[in-house]
């Protein structure tokens, strides 16, 4: 009876958005990275990151078709292959290396089968409820099961627009990209509940999240018409009030800040706390069992992350170049950040810490690749790393949660800073490119005209309400999975080890 109730829930998961989100005939579909706010806006931040709309449909019908630039086209499937790469196999040997070997396969396991489940729900609703117009909160149905993808009045794919006017790629590679971004985001979780919770119940949980908690948000702050839908000054209000609801504030997100990494990590947080802490947990020593494959997998997470950050631009172009020299430099300058602290309180660096401070790096820059500048994301990087230790050492301590994998201490954390520091640095004081603009004409902020205080309030309310919702979406997903299926598998199972008990198999044979 149960597994019939978890199936049920599960079904729930996959059916319920088309019940609470507005269909609109009429709207464009995929949108891409952001850009900026607009010029009218009152408290309009200038550049935001992520989102792009097939483009066609606000081009005037007189105007010849669009076709896809083939070195865009190209830079975006490698982007979206790098951050496959990120997932399978750079977070499962990542989470996998921290665990103890006990446990190594089924962390493995449920990385690669929580991506491919976020994958096929992608395609069946979620590209459409988070990137095609809908409300301010959630998108439409246009694209449910990927329909119109394919233009059978025109004989090819339909186009989704970037961040330059009349510049497109086809919209099924925009698809593909950011499904790896919703595939990635919900595995962040699992390093939270690693090593305690039931494969199914993860599944259920994770599906349930993604529907409720990273949908929503992504068409938040992602989600705007794109530059081509902005044809003259008379229509730059009306587009702006079809965007989701950050991104009509102005918040800057150029690769997942919120969406992704703080986002997850509530979630994660959220998850340590009702499912309890690990058999043994302050009592027994849990040490990682493989800290070679853990340098392993931050190193592919590295490479990966110049995809998810640098394709974030949507174009081969000078911001893609600007994102992926940030992601280079802010992960590198935490690596030193994170050793240095670490030698300045246990009195030598270690290769957990060099590989944890890559990360750390890695989440702090993401909302700030494309937004800032070098000098900037250095800055970033320092402040990351040095924040994240703190968030896996002093922060940890005062949460009290078991978060198996420190979660929330590095991608909360670094989410957290980055997100603000963003506002800081996008400053052209400071060297940010702080573009602003109505799309009708696009222009740079003025040293004079641009407010960090402004910008960094922004910031600090897209973060708010991105913990908020994650926070209340999770209590209820959790509990629910719990009451159908149960969270957590019995002590005996737990010591036993998870690749065995839910498995029946181990990583090592001695």
């Amino acid at each position: 009876m149960k597994k019939l109730l978890a199936c049920l829930a599960l079904a729930a998961a996959v059916l319920a958005p088309a019940a609470w989100a507005q269909q609109d005939a009429a709207a464009p579909a995929a949108v891409a990275s952001a850009v900026m706010a607009p010029a009218s806006a009152p408290d309009a931040a200038p550049a935001v990151a992520a989102a792009a709309v097939p483009a066609a449909e606000a081009a005037s019908a007189a105007a010849p078709a669009l076709v896809p630039n083939k070195g865009d086209t190209s830079w975006m499937l490698l982007s979206t292959l790098l951050v496959i790469m990120m997932t399978v196999p750079g977070l499962a040997l990542f989470y996998g290396g921290l665990v103890r070997s006990k446990n190594m396969l089924s962390v493995l396991m449920q990385v690669m089968v929580a991506f491919s489940m976020i994958v096929v729900l992608w395609v069946l609703y979620g590209y459409s409820f988070a990137f095609t117009e809908g409300n301010a909160f959630i998108g439409g149905t246009d694209r449910l099961f990927m329909k119109g993808i394919w233009d059978n009045a025109a004989g090819t794919f339909a186009n989704a627009a970037t961040f330059s006017k009349g510049v497109v790629i086809p919209e099924i590679v925009f698809a593909a990209f950011q499904a790896t971004f919703a595939g990635i985001t919900a595995c962040l979780i699992i390093g939270a509940f690693a090593e305690r919770i039931k494969f199914s119940a993860a599944l259920m949980f994770l599906a349930l999240w993604f529907t409720f908690s990273y949908l929503p948000i992504a068409h938040m702050v992602w989600f705007w018409m794109g530059p081509d839908a902005y044809t003259a000054a008379g229509v730059v209000d009306e587009m702006n009030a079809k965007a989701g609801f950050l991104w009509q504030m102005g918040a800057l997100d150029f690769a997942g800040g919120t969406v992704v990494h703080i986002n997850a990590a509530v979630a994660g947080l959220v998850g340590a706390y009702m499912i309890g802490k690990r058999v043994g947990y302050g009592k027994e020593a849990f040490t990682p069992h493989s800290l070679t494959l853990t340098m392993v997998g931050a190193s592919l997470l590295w490479v990966g992350w110049f995809g998810f950050n640098a394709g974030s631009a949507l174009e081969a172009n000078g911001f893609a170049a600007l994102a992926f020299i940030n992601t280079l430099v802010a992960a590198a300058a935490a690596v030193l950040a994170w050793c240095l602290g670490e030698a300045l309180l246990k009195g030598k660096a270690s290769m957990l810490g060099a590989a944890s401070g890559a990360v750390a790096g890695l989440v702090a820059v993401t909302p700030a690749a494309g937004n800032v500048g070098i000098g900037g994301a250095l800055v970033i990087g320092f402040i990351g790393g040095f924040a994240c230790l703190w968030g896996v050492t002093g922060l940890k301590k005062l949460l009290g949660a078991d978060d198996s994998l420190d979660v929330f201490g590095v991608h909360g954390v670094g989410g957290i800073v980055g997100a603000l520091l963003t506002g800081v640095f996008n400053s052209p004081a400071l060297g940010g490119p702080s573009l602003v603009g109505d799309w009708v004409t696009v222009t740079m902020v003025t040293q004079e005209a641009f407010s960090i205080a402004g910008q960094v309030w922004i910031q600090a309310k897209a973060v708010g309400l991105t913990v908020i919702w994650s926070t209340v979406v999770s209590l209820a997903a959790y509990k629910l999975v719990d009451l159908v299926i149960g969270l957590r598998v019995t002590e005996e199972e737990e010591r036993e080890g998870l690749d065995i008990s839910s498995h029946g198999e181990t990583a090592y044979h001695k």
